[in-house]
């Protein structure tokens, strides 16, 4: 434990001393709070303010939540599609790289104009954000097995479900769980761009009440949520990466066999 505070404790004071030199800078160039408010101000706005904090909170990690379930799901699933049917996969996935170049913010308006202005149409925004990064990263991964590996089981007379199940899908597991962290440090910027498109709750909503009167504290309050709550999903897929990865060698990392 001892250790892992030294590893930690640089980038905590570097924290440290950008925070006191932000609040030094406000006090003494005398900045309007509203323009530019110190840490001292946010964190008493925090305070003053967290039952609305917290109720807006709630949407935008429920929005957060079930966005990233279905859009990782999705991509789990587009994945071994790809996987097992080369021909549909030659023939869409340009379609489905074409489809990220498009914006979110574009697309959230078109999205509202089809689906309306209740959940589905931020729930489709977040499955879009979600699903790309995290097919592309099981498609690489079964595609990476050891090619010794599949032509031993074929000798062997394993059929190409068998080979799949027992070898390529097993395999897959870490390259997915890189796509599955990239998804979780953009779910929540995702649902905070589909509540400002359309929503009535939420820390997107709250921002732009918040911008449009000029309350600075309350902008940076909500922003302060938001990088929290991203870096705890972040670090709950982690942590689920470390636990589910535990028995794996680190020699045979990346497909090398001992």
């Amino acid at each position: 434990m001892g250790n892992k505070w030294l590893a930690y404790w640089p980038s905590a004071a570097v924290m440290t001393a950008l925070l006191l030199l932000w609040q030094g800078a406000v006090i003494v160039f005398d900045i309007e709070e509203w323009f530019l408010p110190g840490p001292a101000a946010i964190v008493r706005e925090t305070a003053a303010i967290w039952p609305r904090l917290l109720e807006h909170t709630g949407a935008t990690l429920r929005l957060t939540l079930l966005g990233y379930a279905l859009g990782t799901t999705a991509g789990i699933a587009v994945g071994m599609l790809f996987h097992l049917a080369p021909g549909l996969r030659r023939s869409t996935y340009p379609l489905l790289v074409l489809s990220q170049n498009v914006p979110i913010i574009v697309l959230g308006p078109l999205l509202l104009m089809w689906l309306g202005f209740g959940m589905l149409p931020k729930i489709v925004l977040l499955v879009l954000v979600c699903f790309f990064p995290v097919s592309v990263a099981m498609l690489a991964g079964l595609g990476s097995a050891d090619s010794s590996l599949t032509n031993y089981m074929r000798m062997i007379g394993a059929g190409n479900w068998t080979i799949f199940r027992r070898l390529e899908l097993p395999h897959a597991v870490p390259s997915l769980f890189s796509g599955l962290k990239i998804a979780a440090a953009y779910s929540v910027t995702s649902a905070i761009v589909a509540e400002w498109i359309g929503a009535s709750k939420g820390l997107g909503y709250f921002i732009q009440l918040s911008a449009r009167g000029f309350q600075a504290p309350r902008v940076f309050a909500a922003v302060l949520i938001i990088v929290l709550l991203s870096m705890l999903l972040f670090g709950a897929v982690a942590l689920a990466e470390r636990r589910l990865l535990r028995w794996r060698p680190r020699s045979t990392e990346g497909g090398k066999r001992p």
